[in-house]
């Protein structure tokens, strides 16, 4: 092999010096890590140790992601915005160390079954004001801003802003996963700031990082997370975190390292009746970003991943008897029990101020809309037969309710 070929494919796979076809120069993870330091008057990082997983990554975007022209942009501007806030923790824990002796006390883990009304959940919990959730708008800035109050309004406007662009690229969006910069949101946009994060296989395709990920595991990923939250804690002490997210099934052992005194909450719902919303949902958020989508690849890739996921679910179950498992037709049918449950479960003590700030949320109908939406399995490659089999020892172990395939409406006069 020609050594200058072999120089380009060992620059390719740490994600830089390279070029892609038709002379598009490749993403560059150390260009990257260097103009943020420049823009920080920085000479170096205090921890390094993100620089792999972004090589990585980039590595892989540039190899498997066909980006387009918008793709490549939103990449950088994610490394770009997760560096300055890299920068930004290193900067203030100079000026308080103490920030990273704060404890985070039996936080609440909430994960399962996609698609299952954890995020319906979520918001109802964070009414009551003893508890605490990490809000999108936080997540892009998790420090306060220099200019006050003024400030803090105009970086929630401005993520707000990026959700309502994302809505105009990608207008199925909202109805898939409604987002908002003032609501909770999952954990995995926290690890995606050190780039060990399971959100990036969802927006972009990424297999080859996607493999180094799951062999790599989560536990720096999840120690950076308990330090996020650190910062985020001592601007508002006092409160109880409950952090969601269905990607921590993945990273169950690693998380109880972290965060050892955690309550664990599982919810489920029919496998079968979600996965082709779950393929739908990775398909509309990956088209903006690439030349092209193969439905079929992004059917098996769901359907692997959340087998993998029911047997983490069925493991630990089976060696923990601590664990809370809710369905979701319990928290559909009956949220305001779901809560009194899952905060039995995590021995959180409610007010009845929360308790009415519920009610009145819940009073909102478009809060607890929850609209049946039905997607073909087929487009995207998928049995609905197969997946019943494949995912029965699942449904039979946590005595799931099938809800595929969907019931028919009796007819106009028929009786039941």
């Amino acid at each position: 092999m020609a050594k200058g070929v072999l120089v380009d494919r060992q620059d390719r796979a740490i994600g830089h010096g390279s070029f892609e076809p038709g002379g598009v120069p490749a993403l560059d993870a150390e260009e990257m890590r260097a103009a943020a330091l420049r823009r920080a008057g920085r000479e170096g990082f205090d921890d390094p140790s993100f620089m792999l997983p972004l090589q990585r990554l980039i590595a892989s975007c540039n190899a498997e992601s066909d980006l387009n022209r918008l793709g490549r942009n939103a990449v950088k501007f994610e490394i770009r915005r997760s560096l300055h806030n890299l920068l930004e923790f290193e900067r203030r824990e100079h000026l308080n160390p103490a920030v990273l002796a704060r404890s985070i006390e039996r936080p609440i883990f909430i994960t399962g079954m996609p698609r299952s009304g954890s995020t319906f959940l979520h918001r109802l919990l964070v009414r009551d004001p003893a508890v605490a959730a990490p809000l999108s708008w936080r997540l892009v800035h998790p420090h306060p801003s220099a200019a006050g109050r003024l400030g803090e309004s105009v970086n929630r406007a401005k993520v707000q802003a990026q959700f309502y662009l994302m809505r105009l690229l990608a207008p199925e969006l909202n109805s898939l996963h409604e987002v908002a910069a003032g609501e909770p949101e999952e954990c995995t946009d926290i690890t995606a700031q050190v780039f060990q994060s399971l959100r990036y296989d969802s927006v972009y395709r990424v297999p080859s990082y996607q493999s180094w990920l799951q062999h790599h595991g989560h536990l720096e990923a999840y120690r950076f997370h308990k330090r996020f939250l650190q910062h985020l804690d001592a601007q508002a002490p006092g409160r109880r975190w409950i952090l969601k997210s269905p990607d921590h099934v993945f990273a169950l052992d690693d998380i109880r390292v972290v965060y050892p005194d955690a309550h664990w909450v599982f919810i489920h719902r029919d496998p079968v009746a979600v996965l082709a919303s779950v393929a739908r949902l990775t398909e509309v958020l990956r088209r903006p970003f690439a030349h092209s989508v193969d439905l079929d690849e992004i059917g098996q890739q769901v359907c692997a991943s959340w087998l993998d996921g029911a047997q983490r679910m069925m493991r630990a179950a089976a060696s923990s008897g601590s664990i809370l498992h809710l369905h979701y037709r319990e928290i559909v049918s009956d949220p305001q029990k779901a809560v009194a449950t899952l905060f039995r479960h995590g021995s959180h003590s409610s007010s009845a101020d929360a308790s009415q700030r519920m009610r009145k949320w819940l009073g909102n109908r478009s809060n607890r809309s929850h609209r049946p939406r039905r997607y073909d399995l087929k487009s995207f490659g998928l049995d609905p037969e197969a997946l019943r089999a494949q995912f029965e020892p699942y449904t039979d172990t946590f005595g799931i309710e099938l809800e595929w395939p969907p019931k028919t409406r009796p007819a106009r006069g028929a009786r039941n």
